[in-house]
């Protein structure tokens, strides 16, 4: 059985450890989250829980979606995930979800959709290296080859300059370092993808090493 919660980063600090180390650590308010839905093999051909995290104004929300929340019991929210692979008798549509579920020491995996960083050319969006700078190069910073003559075109799939950035990204087997339950906050030890005040899934480890 795994287990989840949806979150906003706040930011990044460091933390000392008991022998004086430093840890580098992400601060996610995660929670409370309601549980809006439950999702049953009988209904819906899967089991996962749909959860709600973060207010959203009422007019800001259609009248489906809305007749949704209240059906719940809660307030609209802007942000709604499912969680698959839960024990459902553990939930009740309309309950909290908070931080409590997770302990510090436990291994997790954080999707984000990470910073959009524009159009880019091939040097910095797929690690290509660069020509001499010497002057009498004429080739610094291109693409490069595009393949051979005989086809007349580009293929598919090509490394070429583009848009960088502002995709969904998994970072996995990320430790949490600590838990402070009043404010609903998990320290997590490195960086998570996306800016500040972006949304985050936060689940339990899915390979994590023994």
């Amino acid at each position: 059985m795994t287990k989840g919660i949806l979150g906003k980063k706040l930011g990044m600090t460091q933390v000392f450890g008991e022998n004086g180390q430093v840890f580098p650590v992400t601060v996610i308010e995660a929670g409370p989250c309601v549980v809006l839905q439950k999702k049953t093999i009988e209904t819906d051909g899967y089991e996962a829980i749909q959860i709600g995290f973060g207010d959203q104004k009422e007019h800001r929300t259609n009248k489906p979606n809305l007749g949704h929340f209240k059906k719940a019991g809660s307030t609209p929210k802007r942000f709604v995930k499912e969680v698959r692979g839960v024990n459902l008798s553990e939930y009740e549509v309309g309950k909290a979800v908070t931080v409590e579920i997770f302990e510090a020491g436990e291994m997790v995996d954080v999707t984000g959709t990470s910073k959009g960083k524009g159009f880019q050319g091939s040097i910095k969006r797929h690690n290509f290296s660069r020509g001499p700078m010497a002057h009498g190069s004429r080739y610094h910073r291109g693409p490069g080859s595009l393949g051979s003559i005989d086809p007349m075109r580009v293929f598919k799939g090509r490394p070429l300059p583009g848009r960088m950035g502002g995709e969904k990204v998994t970072v996995q087997n990320l430790q949490i370092v600590k838990i402070d339950t009043e404010r609903n906050l998990l320290l997590i030890k490195g960086a998570i993808p996306g800016p500040k005040k972006s949304e985050v899934i936060i689940k339990q480890a899915l390979k994590s090493s023994k």
